[in-house]
């Protein structure tokens, strides 16, 4: 029987993705939009609660917009659009005003809000709450979209393909997997939001999440991308069996801790005279580098943060967290350094968006982690994360739909879909657990020719596989003409397991060629054959399709 679908009807815009982004954008948008917010898992989970450090804002009386700008750039090593960076630091204040008067409730200083001081800036300028910054922001978020009554929000559905209209180079909505049904959502826009790909890593401080759907899915719709070689290792990040790699923020260092390894010694100053202050790649790589040199078996190797030598009373202040998930796996950080090493943390490459999150395709947009607006460059500056969620979220309000193109009238016939795909999921599980070891060693804080060309070579090989199963073929080739029923219990987990798969691959593709093009060092992308930052190499990585070239700085 053919029917218009009755559950969905067409939307104004579709957000993918519950961080700050995705929140922030969906209470910006004019409020008598039809909203649906899309999340693959509940709405509490995501990166933006995992943000420890705060965010960064120039609204000291000492301080200024221009320093907060210069820092960006020096810390983006050349590859900073400054048009869109300017624009960040200058609305930067707006937005923090938007947050304290939606409730976020930042740390203070007799009555002042209070700022700290993190690697590469050159003024304390990070506001805070506790330890647990992201997670402040992303709560009351949370609370304002569900008070919204014009906001759909769709937990646990899985977002299969974009629907484009490539005669007119248009987005027009989406393939969602949702309570065992895979149907098309019709929307004047969709905005991406599935924040990073840290998962695609063996170690990554990222959630579980974090498998890089965004970029997948606008690769493969033809969207431009852009800088996808840069990937922002975390320096500290906690190193105890069977832990999660959780993430010791910056602010620790900025408050005062020491890096040492073994011996108590403070080997960061042999590597840059800022030591533990130098930006985030210089200190991974000085760990890297120092494990090398120092220890038997460096893949498995750790340093300390030491802690001791910031007052007790200002660590129980501002790090309660910290303190909490130490003491959960035996560590007394009071007495003892916290053993840490690198790990995956932030893609600073995602879909080329302009300061109104526009991609190349009209009614397709990308915030957050998942785009590149061209702040961050070649190396994102500490706690401009959160910020340039909500600043480019801001541009949101200005949206009208009216600019974009009507989504067509069209009718869906609804299939009963009955298929069990558990003879393949083996070979799809057993991809999925190899490919963040190969990506670890080919792609990770320092990489070769030989080591990226291994990598790749590997990683076509798993595609091929993949590719000539039929689950995956049917998330390859899903038709906009039909909605389908699934009958089995168990297709849906198969096919959201099968699709993540798969968008990890084409991230983990895309990374390690994106790496292999540029043949230079810079910023989070080190190359031990081509140790030097190259003046020719001063421009934008661009993606689109299979094919790469070099795009100009604004």
């Amino acid at each position: 029987m053919n029917a218009n679908n009755p559950c969905f009807p067409p939307f104004d815009i579709i957000i993918v993705g519950s961080g700050a982004a995705g929140l922030y954008a969906a209470l910006c948008l004019p409020s008598h939009f039809r909203i649906a917010l899309i999340t693959k898992d509940k709405l509490k989970k995501g990166a933006s609660n995992w943000a420890q450090g705060g965010i960064a804002a120039a609204i000291d009386s000492d301080d200024s917009p221009w320093l907060h700008l210069q820092d960006t750039l020096k810390a983006g090593a050349g590859l900073c659009d400054e048009t869109a960076v300017q624009y960040l630091v200058e609305n930067a204040t707006t937005s923090i005003q938007s947050l304290i008067a939606m409730g976020v409730e930042f740390d203070r200083t007799n009555g002042d809000l209070a700022m700290t001081l993190e690697a590469a800036h050159s003024f304390p300028r990070v506001l805070h709450s506790a330890d647990t910054t992201g997670k402040a922001i992303a709560s009351i978020l949370r609370q304002k979209v569900l008070e919204s009554k014009n906001i759909q929000v769709y937990e646990q559905a899985y977002a299969l393909s974009l629907w484009i209209n490539h005669e007119e180079n248009k987005c027009q909505g989406l393939c969602l997997l949702h309570q065992n049904k895979i149907q098309w959502l019709l929307a004047k826009g969709v905005i991406l939001a599935t924040g990073g790909g840290g998962q695609v890593f063996a170690h990554t401080t990222n959630p579980t999440v974090s498998t890089g759907d965004g970029v997948a899915l606008a690769w493969r719709g033809g969207a431009l991308l852009r800088d996808l070689e840069f990937f922002q290792f975390h320096p500290t990040a906690l190193n105890v069996v069977n832990a999660p790699r959780f993430l010791i923020s910056e602010a620790v260092r900025g408050e005062g801790a020491h890096l040492i390894d073994e011996t108590g010694r403070r080997f960061a100053f042999d590597y840059h005279p800022k030591g533990e202050l130098a930006p985030r790649d210089v200190v991974s790589r000085a760990i890297y580098s120092h494990l090398q040199k120092t220890c038997p078996n460096p893949a498995h190797g750790k340093v300390y943060l030491d802690l001791r030598p910031i007052d007790r009373k200002r660590i129980e202040y501002r790090f309660p967290n910290i303190i909490n998930k130490c003491q959960q796996w035996g560590i007394d950080l009071f007495c003892q350094p916290i053993p840490v090493s690198p790990a995956a943390h932030y893609w600073m490459g995602g879909v080329a968006v302009d300061v109104n999150n526009q991609s190349s395709i009209q009614g397709l947009y990308a915030i957050g982690e998942t785009a590149s607006t061209g702040v961050h460059g070649a190396n994102r500056l500490a706690s401009n994360s959160l910020l340039e969620c909500v600043v480019f979220g801001e541009s949101f309000r200005n949206l009208s739909v009216e600019d974009l193109a009507p989504t067509p009238d069209i009718f869906f016939d609804t299939k009963t879909f009955d298929h069990d795909w558990s003879a393949e999921i083996p070979l799809i599980q057993s991809i999925r657990n190899q490919l963040p070891t190969l990506m670890w060693e080919g792609a990770g804080i320092c990489r070769t020719q030989k080591g990226l060309e291994d990598a790749i070579a590997s990683l076509i090989t798993w595609k091929e596989e993949l590719e000539n199963q039929s689950i995956c073929q049917l998330i390859r080739n899903i038709s906009p003409n039909n909605n389908y029923q699934l009958t089995s219990l168990d297709s849906e987990n198969q096919l959201k397991l099968g699709a993540e798969t798969l968008n990890l691959l084409d991230i983990g593709y895309l990374i390690l060629k994106s790496a292999k093009f540029r043949t230079e060092s810079r910023g989070g992308h080190y190359r031990l054959d081509f140790p030097n930052t190259d003046d020719t190499w001063q421009h934008h990585t661009l993606v689109k399709e299979n094919k790469w070239f070099l795009g100009e700085i604004n």
